[in-house]
């Protein structure tokens, strides 16, 4: 049986609660949270499943080695301490990514990145008179180096490109959201599968897929054409294969409906072309509709949520707009739990609506908040 051994999980601000339940959820020990990232220990059936599952997870690191250093020749003594030919062949490939916070460092990350590539490099060139060549795409080994004050720590990617590349999305709009922010936002509304779900203002339909894959227990990432860690020597294909059965085995129906409106016809036809690449066309519909002139028209309990334009890249007048939000959900949506996310703060004033709960989040560089709002038939006294 493999041993256990660490592994950090990074994320985007504010989802780092969220991702702590879903890896306690998989299974995984002594799970603790950090900034943008979540420690936690599993073994090499876990590294495949975290990967394969985790929905706000954007990769998936494998510590190494630890040094304490405080200059650039402790940089590269450490780095030169490493049996790479563990990790790397001479012949491979590989590429170096470096994040720094330290007053021992005072350049740049960029710097480090190559300073640490040749370490890596003149390694293999003094020990087998041969080095292994860099490649920025598709490396055999993508090492990861993180320069904490006086701590250096070295790590291997198990992931690759980053895990919100899920594989369906081929077509986006002008200001298309994160497919890990799009899974937080589901995740944190509390949607489960067990209500409707819409989202009235779909673009390329992210947060549609999200939804439908949270609701059917679909793996994130089983679109995915692979992984890092599929070219590690220690790949075990027989155990991948039995991990991805297993978790194709727990994909369920539901009841439910979800749904999606967008007022663009061009956004309509990619948010379809996306939902049939990631084989949900089955569970999720999308019409050419304007939110303003629609009305709920299912059943029973309903979770809507939406990334309304911002501002900032879609031009529109915040405070009109929010308040038209704000009169569509009170008039035509009743018995709905709604949710969407904006970094125009003084708009909210705008929607007129009591907010139940607002988590602050990112939207690439920009500061967001998540807000909830509680539709009710009638008062809510009764």
């Amino acid at each position: 049986m493999d041993v256990n051994f660490k592994m950090l999980a990074t994320t985007s601000f504010g989802l780092e609660a969220v991702l702590a339940d879903e890896l306690r959820t998989l299974g995984a020990q002594k799970v603790t949270e950090g900034v943008r990232s979540v420690s936690f220990l599993g073994d090499k059936g876990f590294l495949y499943k975290a990967n394969l599952s985790l929905r706000t997870a954007i990769r998936i690191l494998k510590p190494i080695q630890e040094f304490k250093i405080y200059d650039e020749v402790d940089l590269t003594k450490s780095l030169q301490k490493i049996n790479w030919e563990d990790y790397l062949s001479v012949e491979g490939t590989f590429a170096i990514n470096a994040v720094v916070n330290s007053k021992f460092f005072t350049t740049n990350s960029h710097y480090i990145s190559l300073k640490s590539k040749d370490a890596i490099a003149d390694y293999f060139r003094h020990k087998y008179h041969k080095r292994p060549n860099v490649a920025i795409q598709n490396p055999d080994l993508k090492i990861h180096i993180h320069i904490q004050h006086d701590n250096l720590t070295v790590s291997i990617d198990s992931s690759g490109d980053s895990l919100h590349k899920r594989g369906y999305r081929t077509a986006t709009n002008i200001a298309p959201i994160n497919e890990v922010l799009a899974a937080g936002m589901v995740l944190l509304s509390g949607y489960d599968g067990n209500s409707h779900f819409i989202d009235p203002m779909c673009g390329s339909g992210t947060i549609l897929i999200e939804a439908a894959m949270i609701a059917h227990q679909i793996p994130a990432n089983i679109n995915r054409k692979g992984f890092a860690f599929e070219k590690w020597a220690n790949f075990d294909a027989h155990l991948y294969d039995l991990i991805k059965q297993s978790l194709l085995k727990k994909v369920r129906n539901t009841n439910y409906k979800i749904m999606g409106y967008d007022k663009a016809p061009s956004a309509v036809l990619k948010a379809k072309n996306n939902i049939e690449n990631a084989n949900l066309d089955a569970f999720i519909t999308v019409e050419q509709r304007n939110f303003f002139e629609t009305i709920k028209e299912v059943d029973g309990p309903t979770t809507l949520l939406f990334n309304p334009p911002y501002g900032e890249r879609l031009q529109i007048e915040t405070a009109p707009f929010y308040k038209k939000i704000g009169d569509t959900l009170k008039n035509n949506y009743p018995d709905t739990t709604v949710w969407f996310i904006a970094s125009d703060f003084e708009g909210l004033k705008h929607v007129g609506l009591k907010t139940t709960r607002k988590i602050p989040l990112k939207n690439g560089d920009l500061d967001c908040k998540l807000v909830r709002y509680d539709m009710y038939a009638g008062t809510k006294k009764k």
